[in-house]
Formats: C-alpha cells, sequence, structure tokens
C-alpha cells in the first residue's frame, strides 16, 4: 500500500507578523492544494504550536494542521492528548500528532529543564507515544511506568477520526527508526543530527541516497506486515526550478562542507539523487518524485514557507494523484 499512496504536500512554517496574516496564509496554503501546516515546537522566533494550528484550524475548513514535531519533553502527554483532541473537535477531524524526543540543547538550557542523555529521552518519548495513542483510543488508560503513572483517566473530547488523529513519528537515528515503525502512521524519514546545537549543522552523509535507502529497509524490516499501512513522508528544504539541472547542483555541492563520513563524497551527483532536494525544470521535479516514490514508498512532501511560490505548479499537478 505504501508505494500506492496518492501525493500529498505539507508547509512547514511558524511565524506571521498578525492574527489576520496567519489566517490569511493558511487559507492560501488550502486554496493551493496544500493538505497540511505543520510547526516547528522550539523557544526561539516562532508561534506556540498548539494556539497556531488552533487559528489556522478556524481559518480553513479542509487544511489539517500538526506540528513537525511536539518535543515530549515540553508538556506531559495527558496534557497534550487533551490539547490536541480539543483541536481535533474543534477543527472536525484535522489533526495530526507529531511527537518526537527532543534534540534541541539551546531550549533545554534556556527554560532551565533537565537535558537528559538520548536514551532517557527516547525511553521517556517511547512511553508517551502509547499514552497519547491510548488517550486518542478513547478507553480509560491505567498505566505505571519509568516514567508517567496514569490512573483511570478516560480522554475527553473523543477523536472525531477513525482510530484517532493519525500519528507521525521521526525516523532519524537507529532506535527511533525502529519506534517510528512499530507505532506510527506517518514515518518522517529525516537525517540524524550531527549537533544539538545548530539547525544548520546538517549531518549530510544521512541525507544522502544510501542513507534513505538503509533507513526505508530498516522501517520496512522493523515493521512487518503493518508498513502497508505506513505513509512515508519527508520534508525537502532545498527546491530550485531550472533549466540547468547539473550546473545548480554542482554550485550547491561545491559549497557545502566536506562530510565527516570518508565513505560519502559531496558531489553534484549526491546533490542530485538526495531525497532532500529538488533540482530542475517543473517537468523534472515531477519525474523524480514519481521515481522516488517508486524507490522509497515516499508520497507525502513537507516544503518550508519560502519555497511555497516555487513548488506551487508541483503541487498543483501532483496533489492526489
Amino acid at each position: 500500500m505504501a508505494g500506492n499512496r496518492p501525493f500529498r504536500f505539507g508547509v512547514h512554517t511558524s511565524d506571521a507578523a498578525t492574527g489576520a496574516a496567519w489566517a490569511a496564509a493558511a487559507q492560501r496554503y488550502e486554496g493551493m492544494g496544500f493538505s497540511t501546516l505543520l510547526l516547528r515546537d522550539h523557544f526561539d522566533q516562532q508561534l506556540a504550536p498548539i494556539a497556531a494550528m488552533t487559528a489556522a484550524a478556524c481559518a480553513t475548513t479542509t487544511l489539517r494542521v500538526g506540528c513537525l514535531v511536539f518535543d515530549n519533553d515540553y508538556r506531559h502527554p495527558l496534557v497534550l492528548a487533551k490539547e490536541l483532541l480539543s483541536i481535533d473537535r474543534l477543527s472536525g477531524g484535522r489533526v495530526e500528532i507529531g511527537l518526537g524526543a527532543g534534540w534541541m540543547a539551546p531550549d533545554y538550557e534556556q527554560s532551565g529543564m533537565p537535558f537528559d542523555a538520548p536514551a532517557v529521552r527516547v525511553s521517556r518519548f517511547e512511553e508517551a507515544v502509547r499514552l497519547v495513542k491510548a488517550f486518542c483510543a478513547g478507553k480509560p488508560v491505567d498505566f505505571a511506568g519509568e516514567h508517567y503513572t496514569i490512573i483511570n483517566h478516560e480522554m475527553y473530547p473523543p477523536s472525531l477520526q477513525k482510530s484517532g488523529p493519525p500519528m507521525l513519528l521521526v525516523a532519524g537515528g537507529p532506535r527511533m527508526t525502529r519506534i517510528a515503525a512499530a507505532e506510527a502512521d506517518i514515518v518522517a524519514i529525516n537525517p540524524s543530527k550531527k549537533s544539538n546545537e545548530l539547525w544548520e549543522d546538517q549531518n549530510l552523509g544521512d541525507a544522502s541516497a544510501q542513507a534513505v535507502d538503509r533507513k526505508v529497509d530498516a522501517i520496512r524490516e522493523a515493521a512487518g506486515d503493518r508498513y502497508r499501512d505506513i505513509e512515508l513522508q519527508i520534508v525537502v528544504p532545498f527546491v530550485v526550478l531550472t533549466d540547468d539541472r547539473e550546473g545548480t547542483a554542482a554550485a550547491i555541492a561545491g559549497g557545502l562542507p566536506a562530510s565527516d563520513d570518508p565513505s560519502f563524497e559531496v558531489s553534484a551527483k549526491t546533490v542530485l539523487e538526495s531525497p532532500f532536494v529538488l533540482i530542475g525544470t517543473e517537468d523534472q521535479i515531477c519525474e523524480t518524485l514519481n521515481e522516488r516514490r517508486d524507490r522509497w514508498d515516499l508520497s507525502y512532501y513537507v516544503f518550508n514557507d519560502d519555497s511555497i511560490d516555487t513548488v506551487a505548479p508541483i503541487v498543483a499537478r501532483l496533489a492526489g494523484t
């Protein structure tokens, strides 16, 4: 099923000067054929995601809303589930739940929250995933774990979506990939982070076509029979419409730092092959997206808001196909 899914597209956005501007942007994305508006969850210059999701949902009629992704450490899972199921009710069933273990150290430092070791954060996240899914199932929840205890709580309001809002989890490192494969409805393919400090400090080797081959194979193996029900998502931060595909890729490669992985060479070829990059004419990019769906089952593409005008004709051609 994964490879047969129609394309859908999301917008990764985070700010607006006024409420009217935020509502107008959400309405514009909806009118352009985007499926979903997705926020970040950090303490820097962005709107708070729950309030912004609610405002976007109230300004639209079909646009789905979510976060890519909520940091589990910032909210107790019962509190988060209550908020998101309330938005689901108020939006007529248009919420997607994205959850992560947390990674950005400056958020923790500025808030005074303890930045636990990765193994602890991931274990706490794993319990939270189970709890949020249980709350969304609509039955009383009793849970006694290492990190959370829930005593006979029945969540209200219930979800308007059959089986609850879809759960999106990120496949970054090996353990997170296994959890996502076992639990998620939507798995976001993401390079593992080199740094807990900077957005720009990217792991180039883990953004290669070969790395995504390995990641999708790992998801398929860990998911087993449920793989057919998983939707695969990817954020593409680099989109360039051009008639000079090879020359543009060479220029991008020339401006990138060398990879720490000696087996990975930064070149025009690796740039063009990376699923996190789209370069070419409108026809070439549409062909590339179809090829990548065939190879990796990728059907849910997310673009940053500064790429929206660039990708608009592509979304118009491919959404729902």
